[in-house]
Parts: C-alpha cells; sequence; structure tokens
C-alpha cells in the first residue's frame, strides 16, 4: 500500500481549521448594506418634481374654464395628485418613483408574522395607511386650516378670542414642527437612518434594492450641459457682429447660381445641342442679369416687397393687403396695371439701371451698402441684378398746352350763376363793416 502524497496530509490536516471557518460563517449575521444619503435626498427631489409636473398642465388648464377655480381646489389637486402617486408606489411596490430611480426601497423597523403585508411592498398596511395619513392627509389639512384663518382674519382678532388662541397654537405647532424636522435631518445627516418625522415615528427607512451597493455617478449630462452653456455664450458674442442683411444677400445670390437656368448657361452650347436644348445669347444674357423681382410690376417697389416678406408681424399696416410669399408676383395680365398695388412708389427714384423705387427703400439700401464693410460698393437691383451707381429724381414731362380752346359752345355756363358768382360787393360789405367795428 502506497504512502500518502504531500498534498493529501496538508489537505487532512485543514480539514478541522475548514469545518471551523464553515460553522463561524454561518452563524455570524450579513452586514449591514451601506447607507448613502443622497440617494435618499435625491429620491425626495425627484418625487416632488414628479409631483409638479404632473399638476403644472393642470394648473393652467383650469384658468381656462374658469378663473376661480385654481385658487380654490389648488391644495385638493395636489392632494388627490400625491395621493395617485402613493397608491402606485409606495402602497403597491414599497418604494417612490424617486426611490426606484436611486434603486432605494422602504423597510419597516419590526414587521409582526401575524400582520397583514401589501403584495409588492412587504410592509404591514397599518404601517402604510398611518404613513400615508402623515405624509399626504396631515399636510393638507394643515394648508386648509391655514388658509381658512387668513381669509377669516384669526390672526387680526382679539387675544382673548378662541380664534387668536387657536391661530397661536396652529402657529406654535408649525414651529415645533420646523424644529423637530431640523433635530431630525441632523441626526440623518449622522448615521443615514431615518429621512422625515414620519419614517422615524413609523420605524420605515430607505435600503438598498440590492446586497452590493455601488454609486454610479455619471457626468455626462453635467458636460453637455457645460458644453451647451459654452456654445450659448458664443452665439451671443458671434451673433451681434454678423450683417443679418448681407447674409441674406449672399444666400439669395448663391440661390440665384444655383438655379436650372444659371447653371445652363455655364455649361458649352455643344453639350446642350446633343441633348437638345437651345439656349440663345439673348436668353442667357437675360437670365444672367434677371433679377428676384424681374417680373413685379412697374408700379410697384420691389425693395417693398422684399421688406414685407420678411416681416412676420400681421398688425404692420404695411402687410395689410399683402400675403408673405417667397416668389415674386408676375405681371403678366395687362389689366395689372389698372389694379391697386399693394406696395406703391411714394416718391420714386430711377436707378441708374432704368427701374423706379421708393425714396427712402432705396436711400436706405444705398446707405447700408456704403457703410458697411463689404467688398461690393454698389446695391444690386432687385428687378435686373445690375449694380445701382447712382439715383435721381423721377420726373414725368407734362405735355404744354397752348391754344385751349375754351369757346361759348363748348362751355356753357348758366345765367343763373351771375347772382351767385358776383359776390365782390357782399364780400366788401363785409369787410368794411368788420373794420368799422
Amino acid at each position: 500500500m502506497s504512502t500518502p502524497s504531500a498534498w493529501e496530509t496538508a489537505w487532512a490536516s485543514a480539514q478541522p481549521a475548514i469545518s471551523t471557518i464553515q460553522t463561524s460563517l454561518g452563524q455570524s449575521s450579513s452586514p449591514n448594506p451601506r447607507i448613502i444619503r443622497v440617494g435618499q435626498l435625491d429620491s425626495e427631489l425627484l418625487d416632488q418634481e414628479l409631483s409638479s409636473l404632473l399638476q403644472e398642465p393642470i394648473n393652467r388648464a383650469l384658468p381656462l374654464i374658469s378663473n376661480t377655480l385654481k385658487s380654490r381646489f389648488e391644495p385638493e389637486l395636489a392632494f388627490l395628485i400625491q395621493l395617485v402617486l402613493y397608491k402606485f408606489s409606495v402602497w403597491d411596490t414599497g418604494a417612490s418613483y424617486g426611490a426606484k430611480l436611486q434603486d432605494l426601497r422602504y423597510v419597516a423597523g419590526k414587521q409582526q408574522g401575524s400582520t397583514r403585508t401589501t403584495v409588492g411592498s412587504r410592509i404591514p398596511r397599518r404601517t402604510l395607511l398611518a404613513h400615508g395619513a402623515l405624509t399626504l392627509l396631515l399636510p393638507y389639512l394643515r394648508e386648509r386650516l391655514r388658509s381658512h384663518a387668513l381669509s377669516n382674519a384669526w390672526p387680526d382678532a382679539p387675544s382673548s378670542d378662541r380664534r387668536r388662541k387657536a391661530w397661536d397654537l396652529l402657529d406654535n405647532l408649525e414651529t415645533t414642527h420646523t424644529l423637530l424636522g431640523l433635530l431630525n435631518f441632523t441626526m440623518f445627516l449622522w448615521n443615514g437612518r431615518y429621512r422625515t418625522l414620519a419614517d422615524r415615528l413609523l420605524r420605515m427607512r430607505l435600503v438598498p434594492c440590492r446586497r452590493q451597493v455601488k454609486r454610479d455617478v455619471s457626468y455626462e449630462f453635467m458636460n453637455r450641459q457645460m458644453v451647451w452653456h459654452a456654445f450659448t455664450e458664443f452665439l451671443l458674442f458671434l451673433l451681434p457682429l454678423i450683417d443679418a442683411k448681407t447674409v441674406r444677400k449672399r444666400v439669395y445670390r448663391l440661390g440665384g447660381w444655383l438655379s436650372p437656368q444659371s447653371l445652363l448657361t455655364l455649361l458649352p452650347e455643344k453639350p446642350l445641342a446633343r441633348l437638345g436644348i437651345t439656349l440663345s445669347q439673348q436668353s442667357s444674357a437675360s437670365l444672367k442679369k434677371q433679377g428676384k423681382y424681374a417680373n413685379l410690376a412697374e408700379n410697384e417697389c420691389a425693395i417693398c416687397l422684399e421688406n414685407a416678406s420678411f416681416n412676420l408681424n400681421p398688425s404692420d399696416p404695411s402687410n395689410a393687403f399683402t400675403t408673405i410669399a417667397a416668389t415674386p408676383v408676375h405681371s403678366d395680365n395687362p389689366d395689372a396695371q389698372d389694379d391697386v398695388p399693394s406696395h406703391p412708389i411714394h416718391i420714386p427714384y430711377i436707378t441708374s439701371c432704368g427701374h423706379l423705387y421708393c425714396y427712402y427703400c432705396l436711400a436706405e439700401r444705398m446707405v447700408q451698402v456704403a457703410d458697411g464693410e463689404d467688398e461690393e460698393r454698389a446695391w444690386e437691383c432687385l428687378r435686373c441684378g445690375e449694380e445701382v451707381k447712382q439715383a435721381d429724381r423721377y420726373s414725368v414731362e407734362v405735355p404744354e398746352v397752348d391754344d385751349l380752346d375754351v369757346s361759348g359752345s363748348e362751355y356753357e355756363f348758366s345765367s343763373d350763376l351771375d347772382m351767385y358768382t358776383d359776390m365782390s360787393g357782399s364780400m366788401g360789405s363785409y369787410s368794411e363793416s368788420a373794420l368799422s367795428e
């Protein structure tokens, strides 16, 4: 029979020590999970934000029905929302929605075996009823009692009146509750067990849902906020330095260059002829010089129309008879000249290219171009696209009529008008009487 090896001898000698360690581990209690105070405070803030988020749209909708509904039923509305949230969170699952986000749940300090508990929360129903009454019903009754006392002038009553005594008692109770809440919060920061007074009275505390507690700290949201804040500050610094009208003009010019008709003029004629596209020199030249409002009626100002297209205020008088549109107005109808123009020309001035504009509109555009630090020193006409070098007052030559035939056959006056037209005597007498007085 062979002798046992060295490792078998070591294993046999270590068996008593191993059994002793296993026995001690089975008898020892599990270590208490780590209590995170920040998670408990964050869960309370999340619950408050959720309640206000659900209540805000209802508060905005109530004044649309009646102006007094919000002031009359706002406490009841807040109590109803918090009651519904409490039923579907703490009562059913043993944790509020904020506590679930922080991976926390409620546990009761002493749970008797005969006590009936809810299915999801595993907390006695009496404890949950008392907790709901302390956290929901008591603040609602306090708010209603305080508003009733203020509306009936309890603080202004005499000191011997029962209403004044009730108000002083309510004030003392609120002061005591605030002081006890401060002491409880100090103790919570010390040991992290009971977050509120109701939790301490009922021995309910928040514990982690898992035995291994690991707090995942993510700075993704903070980094995103910092980036957006820096980007916003940069835009606030950059936007005042950009001339919006210059950018708009460049965009319009780029859109005109990228139009199909303009792109056809850049292609050679032979490939176009092979494709069956004919483009004469006259048409290509006209396309190059055609502006945005080339088809606008001659009795309308193109600058006024362009300004109206960017004016989104419907109360502006200049937009009263116009519709904001991106396409220019065409005047192929010969009767269009007889209609009342939507943008008439006031104090017409003719440009060097031969088009009419309002004096104020034309002067404003030319002054802007002259004052701006632009490469181009001239303003481009909105009708033909040419540079405007100068502008003069537009005058219409009226033919002089030397021989005006006013014979009696054409102009006959009634003899009855003599008695009305000769008023020199009456005017003279009136003036003499006035001077004599």
